[in-house]
């Protein structure tokens, strides 16, 4: 985005972006104005509760007591500590859609263009939306082809990065043996278990996450099957890994909740880790999980981290 005015944003700038999109969104997609979305009768169609509220649908056979499951796309914000900006300067994030919601790249392009003209963080900030690229996540490209030009309003065709499930995780082997993890989790990471947000992290922990995660985005965006995992074998092999090195310290930080009218306490842990133990196995989780992001708060760029390793594998 190219800006059209001076502009002050925070420090962790996923809430501005996620926010504002949600709102554009919704005044955008919705055809039913000034009702509440729980009453409407379009809702089982509608495309923003699809992408913005995610509810399980009616035939679901998981999470049917559950009032939401994970969104179908992600919003990167530039991590960087900059807070000014001038008019003229640039900004890049990054948006990661899921599965179906790819379909909808040209309403996420359009939103962001209406939410230029409407304007972001406190003093309106106005913005054009310059360029769009496809990025290639797998292979770490940091260019891409140009799928939208501001100036042209032409979007252009794409084939969507295809990431491999597997069955299980035995059936997957490794170029090299590796018996040691480095993750680097870059912003806030909102992680539960048995039902507490845990300021630390053991390794079977991140797996079930990942694997409740993948799985739910798998059958609710991608391929509406349930993936053939032995969920409780894998979690059992995770917990022989054990923490090597670790240096994570807690992020606090709130965003305000126009829809419930007060601030809201997202905090996470940041920082490395290291995990030592035959890791191998998990990796295709893992590599996922850079892209997936992992625990709470994903559509607002939480819970990304970076493998490490001086080998990659």
């Amino acid at each position: 985005m190219r800006l059209q005015d001076s502009l002050v944003l925070p420090l962790y700038k996923g809430s501005t972006l996620r926010g504002g999109f949600g709102q554009a969104f919704k005044r955008i997609v919705c055809t039913v104005k000034n009702k509440n979305c729980e009453d409407c009768i379009l809702r089982s169609k509608c495309l923003y509760i699809y992408v913005f509220d995610t509810v399980p649908p009616n035939d679901t056979v998981i999470m049917r007591k559950y009032e939401s499951i994970p969104r179908p796309f992600i919003i990167e914000p530039p991590l960087d500590n900059k807070r000014r900006y001038e008019e003229g300067e640039e900004i890049e994030f990054n948006l990661i859609l899921i599965g179906r919601a790819i379909d909808y790249l040209p309403y996420f392009i359009y939103t962001f263009e209406e939410l230029g003209k409407i304007g972001i963080g406190k003093t309106k900030g106005r913005f054009e939306l310059n360029k769009v690229r496809n990025i290639k996540l797998l292979n770490g490209s940091s260019e891409g082809n140009l799928l939208y030009e501001g100036n042209s309003k032409i979007l252009n065709s794409f084939e969507p990065e295809e990431v491999e499930v597997p069955d299980k995780i035995e059936s997957f082997s490794c170029s090299s043996i590796q018996d040691e993890l480095l993750l680097s989790f870059l912003t806030p990471t909102r992680i539960y278990y048995n039902e507490h947000l845990t300021p630390d992290l053991e390794f079977h922990i991140l797996i079930r996450n990942l694997l409740r995660r993948i799985s739910d985005l798998y059958y609710f965006h991608c391929e509406n099957t349930l993936m053939k995992i032995d969920f409780k074998e894998e979690i059992k092999g995770a917990t022989d890994i054990k923490i090597k090195d670790k240096a994570l310290g807690w992020y606090s930080w709130e965003r305000y909740s126009s829809r419930q009218k007060t601030k809201l306490n997202m905090g996470g842990f940041i920082g490395n880790i290291t995990f030592s133990g035959n890791v191998g196995p998990f990796m295709p989780f893992i590599k996922a999980g850079e892209i997936l992001h992992v625990g709470k708060g994903t559509t607002f760029g939480l819970g990304k981290y970076e493998i490490n390793n001086v080998n990659r594998i």
